[in-house]
């Protein structure tokens, strides 16, 4: 006899939809998207079925990473609006029935953060000096000159890791740009205060946090050199950084401090680049009360060549399915996983993962989604995502936004790189190819706003917009839709276990999810093509019942079954409890 299956958490159930609030919906003509212009399109999200929604930072910020540099954590840009607009979103979103988390940005802030410049301008004695991570210079060196640096770090922006402060004659630490200086999060004032400001929010009425590179807050508090690449003139700061020595410890206690005893049930979010398998597991186990789940890197990390992340090399789908069936497996019995495939850190996924020609576009991104949501995990939905948002059309690099491409734009240029190859990296990988602005209708600016953009509108948006695709029972908004809706009424998709099948075919995703519990299996066929293949068809499965499809079933499933260019579609049978 088989037991009851124990209510899953509430996010296991939910999907989480990511608004970009930069590029979403703008309703003052300034040309940057607002809180008032995300209330106006909540009935729209509220449409599409999603349970939670995770604003990337509305803090005040100079914007030198396009808000991930907080110089006020308990306040609104007036780019966005004002804390009361935020109170009305939020109370909008809770009378919808959906959820809000943060974006909790703590592995640094801005330098104009008032807690830094204390820090600078109280030079070494100064009462928040230790708040940041200071050092003097290299032994031996001239201060303020290349290789006078404390480490020999890179920052992921490009360059050193360290910028010289003259006035008080040390380096202070950015693991990213040198407006973003890191927190010191050994001194236990930096973590109360972070305490603070979090249960600030949570009495707001807020639903939780997506935490910003929160595996990095750990340092090895000797900061070694890292090992230099051949070619690179910076070291490998991350075996000291990518989950410390204390990072178990710092979670556990701000698990103790903020969420745990609260009266609502909250989500807690990590982001985790380089994380393993099984450190995620410690991450998300709930007896260590860390973490709910981690967003894992390794599966975007796929068509990175050995040169970095602008070094584009061919995504294999062997590749790709063995990565996600390993966390799949790695998280199947403690742990939990953020499914995703793109965000606001990663191109468009159509571009990337499917065929944004006009021919394969609309089926390839329903194909995505059903693959994506029929695995083990909670699915994040990135902006745009469900209507098949694809890379923009960058011809120059007066096109970018980003610092990260710029940076990586002008370090290329310095070192002779051709400008036709620099570029022809930064359209697959830049960051802006996902920030470009949310295709509302065919109007000019793609009814993001009635000003000049921030960033171009992909011209795309004449055909690939919210309002054709809302009119249309079979767009890929419809298509994501009934994919929400289905996670509502089956409990196999929450609960089932994952068997990949067919791991070395080129073209094919398939793997099956069971719960003996409900007494249901599903099997799902994905042709990752734009070839027609034939799939080998588990025995058992042949006449079952076709829960979902982007192409329409006019055959029942045979022991060979023939799939089209880029067809998905996922079976139902009952098995025995």
């Amino acid at each position: 006899m088989i037991t009851p299956s124990p209510a899953p958490a509430w996010w296991k159930n939910a999907v989480v939809y990511q608004i970009y609030p930069r590029s979403f919906a703008d309703s003052n003509a300034d040309g940057i998207g607002d809180l008032q212009g995300i209330i106006e399109r909540l009935d729209y999200l509220a449409q599409l079925g999603v349970d939670v929604l995770w604003l990337s930072p509305i803090y005040p910020s100079p914007h030198d990473d396009n808000g991930y540099d907080i110089s006020d954590y308990q306040d609104v840009d007036p780019l966005f609006g004002t804390l009361d607009d935020f109170d009305r979103l939020l109370a909008a979103v809770h009378d919808r029935g959906m959820k809000l988390i943060m974006d909790l940005v703590v592995n640094h802030t801005s330098d104009e953060h008032a807690w830094f410049t204390a820090s600078r301008d109280g030079g070494p004695q100064g009462a928040k000096r230790d708040w940041y991570i200071w050092r003097p210079p290299r032994a031996g060196h001239e201060p303020g000159t290349p290789g006078a640096e404390p480490n020999n770090w890179e920052s992921w922006f490009s360059g050193p890791a360290w910028t010289y402060d003259a006035a008080s004659g040390e380096y202070y630490l950015h693991t990213f740009s040198r407006k973003q200086p890191d927190l010191n999060w050994e001194n236990p004032e930096v973590r109360h205060a972070v305490h603070a400001m979090m249960r600030w929010w949570l009495r707001r009425g807020v639903d939780g946090f997506r935490m910003d590179v929160i595996n990095l807050i750990s340092k090895d508090p000797e900061l070694p050199d890292g090992q230099v690449a051949e070619g690179s003139r910076y070291g490998d700061g991350r075996p000291y950084y990518v989950c410390g020595p204390r990072i178990h410890e710092h979670l556990a206690e701000m698990h103790r401090e903020v969420f745990a005893g609260h009266p609502r049930p909250l989500l807690a979010v990590g982001e985790m680049p380089g994380v393993s398998i099984e450190q995620a597991r410690l991450f998300t186990d709930p007896a260590r009360r860390e973490l709910d789940m981690v967003f894992t890197f390794e599966h975007v990390g796929l068509d990175q060549g050995a040169g970095g992340k602008f070094d584009i090399r061919l995504l294999k789908l062997t590749d790709l399915k063995a990565s996600l069936g390993r966390w799949q497996t790695g998280l199947a019995e403690t742990g939990w996983n953020s499914l995703y495939l793109n965000n606001h850190d990663q191109p468009r996924a159509v571009s990337r993962f499917g065929d944004d020609s006009p021919a394969h576009r609309d089926r390839s991104a329903k194909l995505l989604a059903t693959v994506l949501h029929l695995h083990h995990g909670t699915p994040y939905v990135y902006q745009g995502e469900e209507l098949g948002m694809a890379n923009a059309p960058f011809t120059a690099i007066d096109d970018f936004r980003d610092i990260e491409s710029v940076n990586h734009h002008r370090e290329q240029t310095a070192l002779g790189v051709a400008e036709d190859e620099i570029l022809a990296g930064l359209r697959r990988r830049s960051r802006d190819n996902s920030r470009t602005p949310m295709q509302w209708d065919a109007t000019e600016h793609g009814g993001f706003t009635a000003g000049t953009p921030w960033i171009a509108v992909n011209p795309d948006h004449a055909t690939v917009n919210a309002k054709a695709q809302l009119a249309d029972p079979d767009s890929v908004f419809h298509h994501y839709r009934r994919l929400i809706a289905l996670r509502r009424t089956e409990p196999a998709i929450t609960a089932g276990d994952f068997q990949l099948l067919h791991p070395d075919h080129e073209q094919l995703y398939a793997f099956t999810r069971r719960d003996p519990h409900s007494g249901t299996e599903l099997l799902v066929l994905a042709n990752f093509s734009g070839e027609s293949v034939t799939a080998a068809v588990p025995a058992g499965w042949e006449n079952t019942e076709v829960l979902i499809a982007n192409v329409p079933a006019t055959a029942p499933l045979r022991t060979r079954h023939p799939l089209a260019p880029w067809e998905a579609r996922v079976h139902r049978r009952r098995i025995a409890g």
